[in-house]
């Protein structure tokens, strides 16, 4: 961030950054693999694919068959729909860390791969919607699915002119947010570890909610 300047805007992601959604989206890809015969994972195993969009990791895991991924991105919403979506929890500090931003008059929006739909309805069932003047994800098609084209839109139909900041747990976070030419800052609580965010070079990283409340106020 550039020197005595506060963003006056700030761009969260959702998935492994607002809330832990782990069993959720575990659970959703194990019952899709399940019914295209695909066994061999688990939870944990399954971590890499909190964060990224959903299809390019169905590819990964299917040797790049972008048919049958496709197919295995809808069984995965059979299960998330009524129940994944719902698996899943609000990191501790964040409720404060939102309710300080907004006291501090930082205009806050979600800029997620999630589909819209769902994002909007995960923030609605844990009460944090009103803290944001807008929630943008991708369509269900996969549309803006890109982190980086997603800000880019963000920014544009916000008219934010690149005065905002970018706050994520994966790679994709700080890409995106270089793409559009806005500063980034890693938090290392959700699923991409320590080494991936200092390969993606954020501004700043931050371990706590505390951490990130004070680098966001403080002028760095």
């Amino acid at each position: 961030m550039t020197k005595n300047t506060l963003p006056k805007a700030v761009l969260f992601d959702l998935d492994g950054t607002l809330t832990d959604p782990k069993e959720g989206i575990t659970n959703s890809i194990l019952f899709a693999l399940e019914k295209m015969g695909v066994s061999g994972y688990s939870q944990d195993s399954l971590e890499w694919c909190i964060g990224p969009p959903l299809l390019a990791s169905f590819e990964k895991i299917l040797d790049g068959d972008t048919t049958r991924a496709n197919l295995a991105v809808e069984h995965y919403r059979e299960y998330y729909k009524p129940t994944g979506m719902y698996e899943n929890s609000v990191y501790p500090g964040i409720v404060e860390l939102l309710t300080a931003l907004k006291n501090s008059r930082h205009r806050l929006f979600v800029a997620t791969s999630k589909p819209e739909i769902f994002a909007k309805k995960v923030l609605d069932h844990f009460n944090l919607s009103s803290y944001f003047e807008g929630i943008y994800g991708s369509e269900l098609n996969g549309t803006r699915s890109n982190k980086g084209e997603l800000i880019a839109y963000v920014i544009t139909q916000e008219n934010l002119l690149q005065n905002c900041v970018m706050i994520g747990d994966r790679e994709h976070d700080i890409i995106g947010a270089k793409q559009n030419n806005i500063d980034s800052i890693g938090v290392t609580w959700g699923y991409g570890d320590l080494q991936e965010l200092q390969q993606a070079a954020p501004e700043h990283i931050c371990n706590t909610t505390e951490e990130l409340l004070n680098v966001i106020l403080q002028k760095i």
